[in-house]
Formats: C-alpha cells, sequence, structure tokens
C-alpha cells in the first residue's frame, strides 16, 4: 500500500476530487494548509501599507491505495492540477506498511 500526499492550488480541488472518483477513489483527507516553494509568497497591499505574504493557501489532499492503482491516481492528480504555473503543487509517495479501519477491525487493503 501506498499513501499518496498532493499539495495543489485551492481552486484545483473540486476537478482533482472529481478525476480521483473516476479512477475509483472512494475516500480522501483534505486539508487547508499554507506554504510555499519556489513562489516565495507575494506582496499585497493593505491599507496603503505594502507586506510580504510568505506561506500562499494550498490544499493537502491525502489518499491510501494499493500499490496498483498509485500510478493511475498520480496521473488523474497530476493532469487535473497542472496549469503549467509556478506553485501548481507536488506530489508524495510513500509506503504505508499497516491500516487498520478502527469500526470493523479489518486490516491493510480491506481497510481501505
Amino acid at each position: 500500500m501506498k499513501k499518496i500526499e498532493a499539495i495543489i492550488k485551492p481552486f484545483k480541488l473540486d476537478d482533482v476530487r472529481a478525476a480521483l472518483s473516476e479512477v475509483g477513489i472512494a475516500g480522501m483527507t483534505v486539508s487547508e494548509v499554507k506554504g510555499f516553494g519556489r513562489q516565495r509568497g507575494h506582496t499585497e497591499l493593505y491599507r496603503g501599507a505594502e507586506y510580504m505574504v510568505d506561506f500562499l493557501p494550498k490544499v493537502k489532499i491525502e489518499i491510501v491505495v494499493a500499490d496498483e492503482d498509485v500510478e493511475r491516481c498520480v496521473e488523474a492528480i497530476t493532469e487535473t492540477a497542472h496549469t503549467g504555473k509556478i506553485g501548481d503543487g507536488k506530489i508524495f509517495v510513500s509506503a504505508v506498511e499497516r491500516v487498520i479501519r478502527i469500526r470493523t477491525g479489518e486490516e491493510n487493503e480491506d481497510a481501505i
């Protein structure tokens, strides 16, 4: 099993969720996060004063999938979240040793 974490632009969330549903992903965890990479933030004007916004709003999607579903999910996220502009985001894939569904006690692939 693998955990896929994707950091994307907030306005792309609905499109990415729909694309993941099309490839068979039934559940995910979504968090509002802030961060920066090469974008390095931006400058805003507030009451006539200019100030630097270092951390930009992003959305973090987390899903755990069987090994054979990883490439389909990564492709769906990449194609849907891509705008071609800086700040499109990143995808991280890591191994998951064990999953347990608390309600039923099911484990691993049965618990996904």
